[in-house]
């Protein structure tokens, strides 16, 4: 099982996706003799996962039933362990798209936190490029090797566990693209400039306030880079649903219908709008905006070395 060369059969030692519904699922190691309980009753290894097929319709011990999914990198954000707070895929698709990767990129990461960032790029840059990831925290950047180890990923991914302030990326002139995730990436800019390849390389920072973001920015502007540009993803979800209306009562409608000889009972004007009248209600399908929606989650400021 790898998390960028997927196979069709679920083996000991994958992790797989248990999926009891679009907002209940959670990530599971198979091993033989293990058992996992869920609210539909046991799911045993050996006998109901492995040398079945990813996808497959799994029945539990007490009749109720789950999917078993081969892991993804946007599966994995929804169900990784949290070590640090996460950038999720809203974030994620605009970050992977600026700073221009594809397989074969080199890219440089600080800090690696819980890995959700880190799982995508390294799925975008393979089977050919390479991920530089620098973590501060010693027992997260050993979780991080762990992981990325049991997915199957740790030929195209190099995990250090310094200060990327102080010490850099370890790697110089190399790298297509930088993204930078830390507390103050203002002191990091000089080291990011180092890792990129001479010329074109891109760079994004995220941070949640404004005051990084400016003091990100004049470091960008000291460092020589270019075309330096901050922008905030808003996602706004519209769920689609049948709505009733009642028709206004305009008081000529009866007088209407009379005079012109309208028959509300014939076949041919049973569909009509008017036919609608006696009910005293509409129906149509409308789009309405969730009244709970994801709000700020940090800014993410762009920028090329020139």
């Amino acid at each position: 099982m790898s998390f960028v060369e997927y196979g069709d059969t679920i083996k000991d030692g994958d992790t797989a996706i248990v999926f009891l519904g679009h907002e209940s699922m959670f990530p599971v190691k198979v091993q033989h003799g293990t058992v996992t309980q869920t609210k539909y009753g046991v799911i045993r290894h050996s006998t109901d996962l492995i040398g079945k097929k990813y996808g497959s319709k799994v029945t539990c011990s007490k009749g109720g039933w789950v999917f078993i999914l081969h892991p993804t990198p946007e599966l994995w954000t929804m169900n990784l362990p949290h070590r640090t707070q996460i950038l999720y895929s809203t974030d994620i698709s605009i970050i992977t798209m600026m700073l221009e990767l594809k397989p074969g990129s080199i890219v440089c990461e600080s800090g690696t936190g819980s890995g959700s960032l880190s799982h995508a790029l390294i799925r975008t840059v393979a089977p050919t490029g390479h991920l530089y990831t620098v973590e501060f925290h010693q027992q997260r950047a050993e979780k991080a090797r762990e992981e990325f180890r049991e997915h199957g990923v740790e030929h195209l991914v190099t995990v250090t566990n310094q200060d990327v302030c102080k010490n850099g990326f370890g790697v110089s002139n190399i790298a297509d693209a930088v993204f930078l995730d830390i507390p103050s990436p203002w002191e990091a800019i000089g080291h990011a400039k180092s890792a990129l390849k001479a010329e074109g390389g891109r760079i994004c920072s995220f941070s949640p306030c404004i005051e990084q973001v400016q003091r990100t920015c004049l470091a960008m502007e000291e460092y020589g880079f270019t075309e330096i540009n901050t922008l905030e993803i808003l996602l706004r979800v519209y769920n689609v649903r049948t709505i009733g209306l009642q028709i206004p009562d305009l008081g000529k409608a009866a007088e209407d219908n009379s005079s012109t000889g309208f028959d509300s009972s014939s076949p041919s004007h049973q569909g009509s709008p008017c036919a609608n009248l006696q009910q005293g209600t509409v129906q149509f399908k409308s789009g309405v905006p969730l009244r709970e929606v994801v709000g700020h989650t940090g800014y993410l400021t762009f920028a090329t070395k020139s």
